[in-house]
């Protein structure tokens, strides 16, 4: 079964389902800033684009483009900025 989740006014969507070993998202992020928080550990690939994330415990940024990757344990928070449109798949376990 899917379900499509809306965040920041519409400008983060995304499309959820359950996958074999986990809950799986795959979304797009208008340009922008946001906040997220974690309830389980997340991997969070970017498909499309680039996110300029902020990790749990970190002052600095660091960007990731399509094809790369980064992890977020669970009941964190973390930032990101996207510069233009980005797609990513986000696995949760």
């Amino acid at each position: 079964m899917l379900s499509v989740n809306e965040y920041f006014d519409g400008n983060v969507k995304s499309i959820a389902f359950a996958g074999a070993e986990g809950g799986v998202t795959s979304g797009v992020m208008a340009p922008g800033e946001y906040r997220f928080g974690t309830s389980q550990h997340e991997l969070m690939q970017v498909v499309y684009g680039e996110l300029v994330v902020r990790l749990p415990g970190s002052d600095a940024w660091q960007s990731y483009s399509a094809g790369n990757q980064f992890e977020i344990e669970a009941n964190q928070s973390f930032e990101v900025r996207a510069e233009t449109a980005t797609a990513y798949l986000c696995f949760y376990s």
